[in-house]
């Protein structure tokens, strides 16, 4: 599943290929996508809007459109959007497409089917839980020392758990928060409230670094919607210094890193490095 770097990403090459583009027609070719909408009013609510910008809260991608609505996007485990000519035939799991006015269609496929849609009106759309239950987001200064250090002083879970709520930190996954704890040299299985205020500092420090260092240092992936083969997920091995790295040295001892099941999902650490 995409992470907030990638979903940031996939939200500056939309904005490039979109920005200021009429949608001519729009076609829901796949009801569960859009369950809130039949594929007629999803067609009226879109048809000759213009797209004003694309944003992004959390992980979900904000289309906002002239006629005071917002397409709400979540890519979820496969969904992307890849930018056509009109000559160009359809990828497989085709379930959106979007008729633009420079003669391309913005096209939505999903593997998988878990992506979903929904048209909310821009009046409302800081209302709708989705987005309202959210965390700050992380590189904001609402982000601050003083609310991680409040959100882990109200917690009593392993520390990489409560990282992964985002309606308590905001933007990381298994991949992020695995690294944000490494850089920061804390266990994933230190409990949060116990968390002393220097290791607060770090943690923080670390998640503000780490996602910036995704973001804008170049060392995730690049996204082409024009190439309907690239991939949304894709980090260089040498910016993953734990994460998918179990049996391997540790960057910074030499000590090898562990992969153990915490909430189900994998979990990395050096255990020389990252005591509790």
């Amino acid at each position: 599943m995409p992470e907030l770097p990638e979903v940031e990403h996939v939200v500056r090459a939309l904005r490039a290929a979109s920005t200021g583009r009429q949608i001519v027609s729009a076609e829901l070719r796949l009801a569960r996508t859009a369950p809130e909408e039949t594929p007629a009013s999803f067609k009226r609510k879109l048809r000759r809007a213009t797209i004003q910008t694309v944003a992004r809260r959390g992980k979900y991608i904000l289309i906002e459109l002239d006629n005071q609505r917002v397409l709400l996007t979540h890519l979820r485990m496969t969904g992307k959007f890849v930018s056509l000519s009109v000559e160009q035939t359809l990828p497989a799991h085709a379930h959106v497409i979007f008729y633009l006015d420079d003669e391309r269609r913005l096209v939505f496929c999903d593997m998988r089917q878990f992506g979903r849609m929904t048209i909310v009106a821009a009046a409302k759309l800081h209302q709708d839980r989705r987005l309202s239950e959210l965390a700050p987001e992380p590189l904001s200064d609402e982000f601050s020392l003083a609310y991680l250090r409040s959100t882990l002083a109200h917690s009593r879970r392993p520390l990489k758990q409560l990282l992964l709520d985002q309606t308590r930190i905001l933007g990381l996954g298994n991949i992020y928060a695995a690294e944000a704890l490494f850089h920061a040299r804390i266990s994933p299985f230190a409990v949060a409230e116990k968390l002393s205020k220097e290791r607060a500092l770090r943690l923080y420090e670390a998640i503000r670094k780490i996602l910036h260092e995704a973001i804008e240092g170049g060392s995730t992936l690049r996204i082409d919607l024009r190439e309907e083969t690239s991939s949304y997920i894709g980090t260089s091995e040498r910016f993953w210094r734990v994460y998918e790295r179990a049996g391997q040295p540790c960057v910074r001892c030499g000590g090898k890193i562990r992969r153990a099941v915490q909430g189900g999902r994998s979990t990395y650490f050096c255990p020389r490095c990252q005591r509790r």
